[in-house]
This record gives C-alpha cells, sequence and structure tokens, in this order.
C-alpha cells in the first residue's frame, strides 16, 4: 500500500508491518474493548465495524481469502501480482465491488487494513512505524512538541517547516 518513491522507502522498509504486527499482537487485536456477544446483523458503511471477528481474526481471514481472490483472478497470490494489478485489487477492495471467496465483506476488511496502514506510517516511531520519522519529515509534522502552535502562526503562509521531528524516545 506504501510504495517507495523518489522521496520515502517503502512501508516495509518504514515499519509498517512491524506497526501492524504489534498491533494485532496486542488489546487491540485481540479485540479487548470491541462488543463481541452478537446479535450479528448487516451494518450500514456508516456504522463502522460490525463482524464478530478480532481484528487479528479479520487480517487472518482477509488476508488468505484476498490471497484465494488474487490466486483466482490472476494466477498467483497478492505480493507476486505486478503493481497496477495490485491497485487495482485494492481500489476494488476500498470500493466493495468484489466477493472475496470465503464472503468477508471487502470494504470492511480494507477500511481496518488502511486505517492500520496509515497509523503505521504516522504513528510515533516508538510503536515500531514511521521509521526514522521519514512519514514526518515528509509533511512537515514536529512530532511531540509542545510549542507547535507558535510554528502554525510562523508558518501559516504555505512556507514548508524545516521539521526536525521529535519522537517520544527523544523526550525520554
Amino acid at each position: 500500500m506504501i510504495p517507495a518513491d523518489e522521496l520515502t522507502a517503502d512501508g516495509v522498509e518504514l515499519g509498517v508491518a512491524t506497526f501492524v504486527d504489534r498491533a494485532l499482537a496486542g488489546g487491540w487485536g485481540k479485540g479487548d474493548r470491541l462488543y463481541l456477544q452478537g446479535p450479528w446483523k448487516t451494518g450500514t458503511p456508516n456504522q463502522g465495524y460490525q463482524l464478530a471477528m478480532t481484528p487479528a481474526e479479520l487480517y487472518r481471514a482477509g488476508i488468505a481469502q484476498s490471497n484465494a481472490w488474487c490466486r483466482a483472478a490472476h494466477g498467483r497470490t497478492f505480493d507476486r501480482l505486478a503493481a497496477v494489478d495490485k491497485e487495482a485489487f485494492l481500489l476494488a477492495l476500498r470500493k466493495g465491488d468484489m466477493k472475496l471467496p470465503g464472503g468477508l465483506p471487502a470494504r470492511a476488511f480494507f477500511d481496518v487494513l488502511y486505517q492500520t496502514v496509515m497509523e503505521g506510517m504516522f504513528a510515533d516511531p516508538i510503536y515500531g512505524g514511521n521509521r526514522d520519522k521519514a512519514a514526518w519529515k515528509m509533511i512537515g509534522f514536529p512530532g511531540v512538541m509542545a510549542n507547535n502552535a507558535q510554528n502554525i502562526r510562523n508558518y501559516g503562509d504555505g512556507r514548508r517547516f524545516p521539521a526536525n521531528p521529535l519522537s517520544i524516545a527523544d523526550m525520554s
């Protein structure tokens, strides 16, 4: 979901996979704060997550069913597809325009996948993603500095903020 370009490394090199793995292994991934007692009826898109699965179970099922769909359509798993086919698959998943082989709602899987990938990209590096604060540097985010209001006043005219971001670990 985050290919390398002239400005940044790819998502794996930035630690996004590490962030996601840690999130899925923790309380959130185990569904510690989710209601998982049912009854389970199909919700509307604006109701958010409405499945009888923990996020970790959703990831496992979503990856398996996505790979099964890709094998049926392209003869190979998602990670082996050409970039154009990966993008087309992700767009169809996002729109919910496809039926995954195990019946998992494509849009529900994509929403959780996208949210955790973006969190891994932009979270404080102490959580495993955003290695070397690369995403923060890319967007000019100063990190955990308490004086950001002054920076907004000084750079609110559209000039690029010369960020040297500070993470939680830098403040310890």
